[in-house]
């Protein structure tokens, strides 16, 4: 018989937090339904490793599921399903609630961009009888994770006869891949010399492309001449068209399951797809909300939200605007009334790495999905900071739904730190938090996640679109 607890004991469960004990929280049944779970997330990350083949992917099962586009004007009625589209690179998709507009809606925003080496304008040359192309990254990456991977080139070119051709080379069976070449360590004693961030010059990331020249003695650029002849035979293009091309290499092969239990999944690109694929699962499977819930995948979060199919642009305020119009709701009474749920990961506490994160105000694999109050760095600078208000209906809403959420920072307060697009969201006046997936080596080649915090994040998604106040 277990003994009496001491009056010590009973105050403390009664008024000190204690978190759920991970993965011990979890049932077998509850970990079978998220390794089933993960199984159509990887099938999605495989498919999507750039920001225009996630809203293909998306509109795709969007509109296996009902969704039809949205059409300006139209009085939408509780349960019709809608998708906008914007440019291919950005896209936001809703299910219509049964409660006004005017008493605000709910809004599950994330990325869809993750870091990469995109291909320059004018990327094609050779040298010694290599062919290459020169690139430019994209967003934050440490440069020396970079060189000697097998890598895959992703994108589209946009011929000037208005045609549009899509180009994957290096994912399929039988594909060639590329690379960045390095030095054998017998030479690299003056590289050894470097620091991490001067390891590698961003100038000399080339992808060597290929090395057989074209069989005609009279031809400059052999090499590169075959190089070009080989993607005109596939795919019509000439070297001009390169300039009207949004070209990228990104690390080639599938999702894949990691360690001996299988437990964790390994790939490219988790951030923030991860978050994504479980905002739209969990508005495929609320299909009756109180309140209306958008979906919003946003572009260009890696490099500061710019442009148009960013979240600086006014495209998913002008979404609600258009939705809110033939009732005669003023946008902003919509926002104001919102709740919003930025979509994004977090740092995960790496054992190997103990120095850069605060154990008890960091997250952990396996504890479920993080709920970071406030990013930026520093002084939280640049940064949303969810009120307290707020933070205890995301508690409540989350304990309800009997979710497995842990809180934490993104690393120790001088250390470093980053953003996301929640910052934008709540200057239209939206309570705001971010909420997403602790990841292991974020914004490297291949990152992992674990399988209970990617199910467990789907679940808080779907206990925010089905939250009735």
């Amino acid at each position: 018989m277990d003994e009496k607890k001491t009056e010590g004991q009973l105050l403390a469960e009664e008024i000190l937090f204690e978190g759920k004990d991970g993965a011990e929280a979890f049932t077998q049944e509850e970990y079978q339904r998220a390794d089933e779970f993960a199984r159509g997330y990887k099938e999605f990350l495989t498919k999507a490793k750039i920001e225009r083949e996630a809203v293909q992917e998306t509109v795709a099962i969007l509109e296996k599921a009902g969704y039809r586009p949205f059409e300006n004007g139209k009085k939408y009625t509780s349960g019709e399903k809608v998708y906008l589209n914007n440019r291919n690179k950005s896209l936001l998709f809703a299910t219509i609630g049964r409660r006004p507009l005017s008493e605000g809606v709910r809004i599950m925003a994330s990325h869809i961009d993750s870091p990469r080496l995109d291909l320059k304008p004018h990327p094609l040359m050779e040298d010694t009888g290599l062919a290459y192309l020169r690139t430019h990254y994209y967003g934050g990456i440490k440069k020396f994770q970079w060189p000697t991977l097998p890598l895959a080139l992703h994108g589209v070119v946009c011929r000037k006869d208005g045609s549009t051709v899509t180009v994957t080379i290096g994912e399929d069976e039988g594909d060639p891949v590329f690379c960045i070449t390095d030095l054998l360590p017998h030479l690299a004693k003056e590289q050894d010399k470097k620091t991490a961030a001067k390891l590698f010059d961003a100038e000399k990331f080339h992808i060597l492309i290929g090395s057989l020249p074209f069989k005609d003695d009279k031809a400059s650029e052999k090499v590169k001449l075959n190089m070009m002849k080989i993607l005109h035979d596939k795919y019509g293009i000439v070297e001009g068209d390169f300039l009207s091309a949004e070209l990228t290499m990104v690390p080639a092969g599938p999702a894949r399951d990691v360690g001996l239990d299988q437990s964790m999944i390994g790939c490219y690109g988790h951030d923030d797809r991860v978050c994504a694929y479980t905002s739209l699962r969990a508005a495929l499977d609320v299909t009756d909300p109180e309140y209306t819930h958008v979906t919003v995948f946003a572009d260009k979060e890696e490099i500061g939200s710019e442009g148009n199919t960013g979240m600086k642009s006014a495209f998913m305020r002008y979404f609600l605007e258009d939705l809110a119009a033939p009732y005669g709701i003023a946008v902003r009474t919509v926002l104001s009334h919102s709740k919003c749920f930025s979509a994004d990961v977090n740092c995960a506490h790496d054992p190997v790495y103990p120095e850069v994160t605060e154990l008890s105000n960091s997250a952990r694999l396996n504890y479920g999905v993080v709920i970071t109050k406030y990013t930026g760095s520093g002084g939280k600078g640049g940064t949303n900071d969810a009120s307290a208000e707020y933070m205890a209906w995301v508690r409540r809403i989350l304990g309800e739904a009997d979710v497995l959420w842990q809180s934490g920072e993104l690393g120790k307060v001088d250390v470093g730190g980053g953003g996301t697009v929640a910052k934008f969201i709540a200057e239209l006046n939206v309570d705001t938090v971010d909420l997403g997936v602790p990841v292991l080596s974020m914004h490297s080649p291949f990152e992992i996640v674990s399988k209970i915090d990617v199910y467990s994040t789907y679940r808080a998604f779907k206990a925010f679109a089905e939250a009735r106040a």
